[in-house]
């Protein structure tokens, strides 16, 4: 009997295990980053050289990612929309939202 699945995370997870779905997630997000930048036409072409780069910010982006979600505490169902967030937004994207978050915590807090 086949066992049910309730969301793809779950379902990758069983399959390829919690670390490389944490890098298909990382993937996934650099990849449609790297597709709007296609489609608004500040990159000429999908497989150009630009496309090399994203494999690399794609595994930093998605170790950053799972520390954050471990340390929101988040559950291995959300950990890869998290990974995938992080990785779409890139290093500059994720620094501003940090930058942006904690700068209205520690304006609220003083």
């Amino acid at each position: 009997m086949p066992e049910k699945y309730q969301s793809l995370a779950e379902m990758l997870n069983a399959w390829i295990g919690g670390g490389l779905t944490t890098i298909v997630a990382a993937v996934m997000g650099r990849l449609m980053w790297h597709t709007t930048e296609v489609r608004r036409s500040h990159r000429k072409k999908f497989f150009g050289k630009e496309l090399a780069w994203e494999f690399p910010l794609a595994a930093g982006m998605a170790i950053i990612g799972e520390g954050v979600a471990i340390w929101v505490d988040a559950g291995p169902l959300l950990r890869p929309t998290i990974v995938g967030s992080l990785a779409y937004l890139g290093p500059r994207g994720s620094e501003v939202l940090f930058l942006r978050w904690f700068g209205a915590k520690f304006e609220k807090d003083s």
